[in-house]
């Protein structure tokens, strides 16, 4: 008789003795004796972490831990690279050998052997690296500038890539729910991460040898989600926001933010709508009591903040009999995530990538004179949401006239969606689940771009930044390796100045003074940003700029890797004199009547003035008509700052920076968890 049979023979025998909750009892006592054995012949089998695999890179020069789990007291060998190596693992299972260092090279073959066999195929040994964030980092090549061309010549097999899933945990977690190493191909490259690819083909090239990127990030992610529980409680900053709380209780917190979050909407629009109504798109529909919003815009900074879920939108504008008697193109720039769009009922595109430019041909006929309806239906999967590009981007392009689109739009949500867990809805739950299970993968170092999400508590950041790079230098146990980080782009996210403060400016400070810790390094993007997107495509020039610093600070290979910092400033009568490091060979000003942008000044009253600055015996002095006794400067200190033009001749953009030390508008946010 099977074991399966068992708990039905046990009923029917002993039925007359037990009444039926103790009978119930049985059976699920039975089944969990079943389950556990089941279990322990599952254990039995040795059994690697999913972060090797077939085609994975293992990190050069450096002592190589491989780890696992196999039934209590199972002696396991392993082989690889003329190297073999015994152990047994311990009486829960685990089990840990540390293979010796190994010279750049393969492809090897791994062999693990207890009473099973596990074969790895098609190793290399080289440089690997965490890629790590928000969405910036987990940004594709498909996703970037030029990404046909970029994929089309991606023929680099010895660089390999990992995608940890997208998963959270209250707990950390031992392993990851899945992962695949793969090669560097036209086939593949386009899911890698747009940031770690590029560094890799730059040291790649530059080193030949093989380059390993594990990409461990997720859009939208705060750091504190990214920092160890046990490291949390034990800063005065973060230690009173944590008490034990398990998935369950993460996801009942998820349940309830979402019926509150749709409680909210049927409050202020009435309940929402199960399906697509197909009335919503048509020109006969009435929209007169459906909510306003001014387009384009994000959608976090129009209420929005937590909003995934899908909205229609709806104007009216109104045609001669010229322009409605021919075709037209509407233009509508990106909107994050997907869209369909109609034109009197008639729909006349859509698209499925949030980075995509909508531009859609509208066929003669569909137009008429009088009043036309554009509606469009927007869904937001997650993370950011809207509409993002200049008011001039959205128009009607008619034969006679350009018609246009940004302004007033009547609304109506649809649908909300509900999400997995969101990874912010409590401290430390993509450490657990994202990094923890990599944990003590030998690695080269981390590369980070991240602080989107806690620019409104950029002051702690000051905190919570030098937190994490401990925290992950002390999980992994692997000294101080490098962390190189990309400060945060240039982007318009609340129009923050001088005048009313600047959040990101702000942050990208608490960027910079990381840098006082050892071993790290800042790629500046303060020029290769996007006004109206929070995802600037450029991402090859970014890669590149993290792969100088390691390039020069690790690989030795002399090159510049930053541009100008701030070191000292004098005032003489009217004008500031500042003074800079790394200007290597010279300044460099980046406009064709050599003006430089992007400076700032002002006196005793704190009012800033935009300056002329002009390079004299290698400083830079800055002045204006408006501040006759000065005593602060800044540069680059706005959200958006892309006019700020000032370089050193290796091409390198100067580090933005202030002189005074007067209160921002985050020092009193703090970090507080869902409750």
């Amino acid at each position: 008789m099977s074991v399966l049979n068992k708990p039905c023979f046990i009923e029917t025998t002993f039925v007359n003795f037990f009444n039926a909750n103790e009978l119930l009892n049985m059976k699920y006592f039975l089944l969990s004796l079943i389950i556990h054995f089941f279990s322990l012949s599952l254990m039995a089998d040795v059994r690697l972490p999913k972060i090797f695999g077939d085609n994975m890179v293992l990190q050069r020069n450096k002592p190589i831990p491989v780890w696992g789990w196999a039934a209590p007291g199972e002696k396991i060998t392993i082989l690889f690279n003329n190297q073999v190596r015994k152990t047994i693992a311990g009486k829960y299972g685990k089990w840990k050998i540390e293979l010796n260092e190994a010279p750049a090279g393969g492809p090897y073959q791994l062999l693990v052997t207890g009473k099973n066999k596990v074969v790895l195929n098609n190793i290399l040994v080289g440089e690997v690296w965490i890629c790590a964030g928000q969405s910036n980092m987990e940004m594709n090549v498909s996703s970037s500038q030029n990404a046909e061309e970029e994929i089309r010549n991606a023929d680099y097999p010895q660089i390999r890539h990992i995608k940890v899933p997208n998963i959270t945990s209250g707990i950390p977690l031992d392993d990851l729910t899945s992962g695949e190493w793969k090669i560097g191909s036209p086939a593949t490259v386009g899911s890698f991460t747009a940031v770690g690819y590029f560094f890799a083909r730059k040291i790649h090239k530059e080193l030949k040898v093989p380059v390993g990127i594990i990409n461990s990030s997720w859009g939208g992610s705060m750091i504190e989600t990214w920092i160890s529980r046990d490291t949390l409680e034990k800063n005065d900053d973060f230690k009173n926001v944590f008490r034990q709380i398990s998935l369950n209780e993460i996801e009942a917190l998820n349940e309830k933010q979402f019926q509150s979050i749709r409680q909210e909407i049927e409050a202020a629009q009435g309940s929402l709508t199960p399906a697509s109504p197909e009335d919503w798109k048509n020109i006969s529909f009435d929209h007169s009591n459906w909510k306003k919003m001014v387009l384009p815009v994000n959608f976090d900074q129009s209420g929005f903040a937590i909003f995934d879920g899908t909205i229609w939108f709806r104007k009216e504008i109104v045609l001669d009999r010229t322009a409605a008697s021919k075709p037209a193109i509407i233009n509508l720039s990106t909107i994050d995530d997907l869209d369909e769009t109609y034109i009197n009922g008639r729909l006349v595109g859509n698209s499925k990538a949030y980075n995509i430019i909508r531009q859609y041909s509208v066929p003669a006929g569909i137009l008429k004179e009088g009043i036309n309806v554009v509606a469009i239906r927007v869904t937001d999967n997650n993370s950011n949401g809207g509409f993002f590009g200049k008011p001039s981007d959205l128009n009607l392009a008619c034969i006679n006239q350009i018609i246009p689109l940004a302004g007033d739009w009547y609304y109506k949500i649809e649908a909300l969606k509900k999400n997995p867990v969101n990874p912010n809805s409590y401290p430390s739950l993509l450490f657990n689940s994202m990094i923890n299970p990599l944990v003590p993968f030998a690695i080269k170092g981390v590369l980070w771009y991240q602080g989107e999400t806690n620019a409104e508590r950029a002051y702690q950041y000051r905190t919570a930044f030098p937190l994490l790079i401990k925290n992950w230098r002390n999980s992994f146990r692997q000294g101080d390796f490098p962390f190189y980080f990309v400060q945060l782009a240039s982007y318009r996210a609340g129009d923050g100045n001088s005048t009313n403060g600047s959040s990101w400016a702000e942050l990208r400070e608490a960027q910079t003074e990381t840098l006082s810790m050892a071993n790290t390094g800042m790629a500046v993007t303060l020029d290769i940003g996007e006004t109206n997107d929070i995802h600037p495509k450029n991402k090859q020039d970014v890669g590149a700029r993290l792969a100088a610093i390691a390039l020069s600070q690790l690989y030795n290979n002399n090159v510049a890797y930053i541009g100008p910092v701030y070191q000292s400033m004098k005032i003489e009568g009217s004008k500031a004199i500042v003074s800079f490091s790394y200007i290597d060979s010279g300044f460099l000003v980046k406009d064709k009547y050599n003006y430089i942008k992007g400076f700032e000044i002002a006196g005793t009253d704190k009012k800033f003035y935009f300056a002329r600055a002009f390079i004299e015996n290698g400083k830079v002095v800055v002045h204006s008509d408006s501040v006759l006794l000065p005593v602060a400067v800044r540069y680059g200190w706005a959200d958006d700052m892309p006019e700020a033009n000032l370089y050193n001749k290796q091409g390198f953009p100067t580090l933005p920076f202030r002189t005074d030390k007067w209160q921002g508008i985050t020092e009193n946010s703090k970090y507080s968890a869902v409750n």
